[in-house]
């Protein structure tokens, strides 16, 4: 938990994060959530109502504060997809719970933001396509369980295939990552899926899991990227999509250390990456785009 916290503040550190782009999510609509997640499940953790087993599998012990954390973080994700849709491009300092499934948790994910959010853009005619992109070094399973009969959200889930969760969900699209692929070996995998997906399914938003799970010295991952190869990674992703004339809103996922500092900073090359294309590309206060 330390992470999110230390996140800021690095990026505040950094000048990136100041009181001109940062925006506080207000309190989560219930109702959103449960057009996405079954009301008894909602209600049963908000309750302090869930099984031990349903606690062991998300991993994380029940309190008041978890609950406001857990729904603070879920509307953070639809106010950053709200400003990408109006910028072109912004970034949650949370989100990413893509193990969290309708009626369960699972990963140290409770509640599932990146669905919550695509459904929510849906159901308010924000969006009539979706795209979910997630290179987390774990599958998306819970993602993939909401989307199975649902094209109006493409699931694409970049993932290390030797890797939690050991059954792997059908529905979605998978994108598979050898065990131990270092910088050069995942560029040259994601170069060769992402432009094609976009032209195949145009959505109207992307939504980018940037995992640092990927990253070579991760507690969790299996998979070997640097630092640089991860800023590549962010950078690469939002300057394709951007140049197809597609908003990106950009949420952290996963990354595990020992030690706090090391895994935030990690996170914020996804922040560092969206400084450097907001600069490069930023006019009018519209993000701009190669699209014509």
């Amino acid at each position: 938990m330390p992470k999110f916290r230390l996140l800021a503040e690095h990026l505040t550190e950094l000048g990136m994060l100041t009181s001109a782009n940062c925006y506080t999510p207000k309190p989560l609509s219930l109702t959103t959530l449960m057009q996405a997640h079954e009301p008894d499940y909602v209600q049963r953790f908000i309750r302090d109502q869930l099984t031990q087993a349903e606690q062991k599998a998300i991993g994380l012990p029940w309190s008041e504060w978890l609950v406001e954390r857990t729904l603070r973080a879920v509307s953070g994700t639809l106010l950053t997809a709200d400003l990408a849709l109006e910028h072109g491009l912004a970034c949650h300092l949370a989100g990413g719970t893509h193990h969290a499934f309708p009626e369960r948790g699972s990963g140290f994910c409770i509640f599932n933001d990146l669905a919550v959010t695509a459904l929510a853009l849906i159901n308010k005619g924000q969006a009539n396509k979706v795209m979910i992109f997630d290179c987390d070094v774990h599958q998306g399973d819970g993602t993939a369980a909401f989307f199975t009969n649902q094209p109006n959200v493409i699931a694409v889930s970049m993932h290390c295939e030797e890797n939690f969760p050991l059954t792997k969900q059908p529905g979605g699209i998978d994108i598979a990552v050898p065990k131990g692929a270092g910088d050069n070996e995942y560029m040259t995998i994601l170069q060769a899926h992402l432009p094609s997906l976009l032209a195949q399914h145009q959505p109207d938003i992307v939504l980018y899991d940037a995992g640092v799970d990927v990253h070579r010295d991760d507690r969790l991952g299996h998979v070997q990227l640097t630092d640089a190869g991860i800023f590549a990674r962010d950078q690469y992703v939002m300057e394709t999509v951007l140049d197809a004339g597609i908003p990106l809103a950009g949420v952290i996922g996963g990354g595990y250390d020992h030690v706090h500092e090391v895994v935030a900073k990690r996170h914020s090359m996804l922040h560092q990456a969206a400084h450097k294309v907001w600069q490069q590309r930023y006019e009018g206060g519209q993000i701009v785009t190669k699209k014509t």
